[in-house]
């Protein structure tokens, strides 16, 4: 029973970390923005995300009426490729854009299109249906409910943030000093998030993805010291190393905020519901490994084995991406 209790709750928690390495931040959603720049005519901007140096297999098809006036512009970044072109000939309101082979990939696109007479939609569309119909007009309710599940994406695709959640759980003991540390966390981050995707505050995306890396890679080693019974600041005062980088987390969730943008008119509602919806998804996550933990019931002392050898784990993949992030300073 023993052994049994022990695979079971491996596959739990280290089956979180050891096949995601290279994931972290890699999966971001494709992004398509409309804006009709006079009667019929739209600037159109397509930015498809770049993974291990292949783009994401999706063609962007627009109704047949609809015809390039400029010639499409190419930009190639790091992390995506944009494509900006002028169409027209004909009206969107109504129509449908397909996004062929979506369906065959696990990425989403965030669709933004925003008419002359004020009119604007935020879409999310999903693999299992590739299209979006451009509507006349769309409520705040469906620019809350793209941005909601955005969030909650964003948080359950962020795994770099899942581990140092992971590793919040497995140094703070008590339920009630827990809850006190995720929710400095949350406070934390939902300040940062803030303020740089309203453009207040403005740091590298690259640094802060490396000092990221670096936060879990601290907070492994954290981990290991309390199991070999030394001090532990972060055992100590949870909630406040929870808030300091929760600060800095909070600034690599505004990077993909930033990159699909917020609606105009609408800044307020999208900004408060992609927070919720990450909070949603760190909720659900911080919820599976509690039952994870709860469902092994195993002895004392496999438990303290388990949870240094998850510290290990967590620690060299945290090290892998500092490694690998402060390279690509020099790419």
């Amino acid at each position: 029973m023993r052994w049994r209790s022990l695979t079971s709750a491996l596959v739990g928690l280290l089956g979180l970390t050891v096949p995601v390495p290279v994931a972290a931040h890699e999966i971001r959603p494709a992004y398509l923005q409309i804006d009709e720049s006079a009667p019929g005519r739209y600037q159109l901007l397509w930015r498809t995300p770049v993974l291990s140096g292949m783009r994401l297999p999706v063609v962007l098809r627009l109704p047949n009426e609809i015809h390039d006036v400029i010639a499409p512009a190419g930009q190639e970044l790091s992390d995506s490729l944009i494509e900006r072109r002028v169409v027209g000939d004909g009206q969107l309101s109504g129509r449908r854009i397909e996004f062929v082979g979506l369906q065959a990939t696990i990425t989403d696109v965030l669709v933004r299109v925003q008419m002359l007479d004020g009119t604007h939609s935020t879409t999310l569309v999903r693999p299992s249906q590739p299209w979006v119909d451009i509507a006349t007009s769309q409520g705040p309710l469906a620019v809350a409910g793209a941005y909601l599940l955005h969030g909650i994406e964003h948080i359950l695709l962020g795994v770099d943030h899942l581990l140092f959640v992971l590793g919040l759980i497995l140094i703070v003991r008590s339920t009630r000093m827990l809850l006190l540390t995720v929710t400095g966390f949350t406070v934390a981050h939902s300040i940062t998030l803030s303020l740089a995707t309203l453009g207040v505050v403005h740091v590298p995306a690259p640094p802060v993805e490396a000092c990221i890396a670096l936060s879990i890679l601290l907070l492994a080693s954290e981990i290991v010291r309390l199991q070999r019974g030394e001090p532990s600041l972060t055992a100590t005062w949870p909630w406040a190393i929870a808030f300091s980088f929760g600060l800095l987390h909070g600034l690599g969730f505004a990077s993909a905020l930033i990159e699909i943008g917020l609606p105009q008119g609408d800044v307020p509602l999208a900004l408060l519901t992609f927070n919720v919806g990450v909070e949603v998804g760190q909720l659900a996550f911080i919820t599976m490994v509690l039952g994870v933990i709860q469902l092994a019931r195993m002895p004392a002392i496999v438990e303290s084995r388990l949870r240094s050898v998850t510290a290990y784990g967590v620690g060299a993949v945290a090290a892998f991406w500092f490694i690998q992030r402060i390279a690509g300073f020099w790419a």
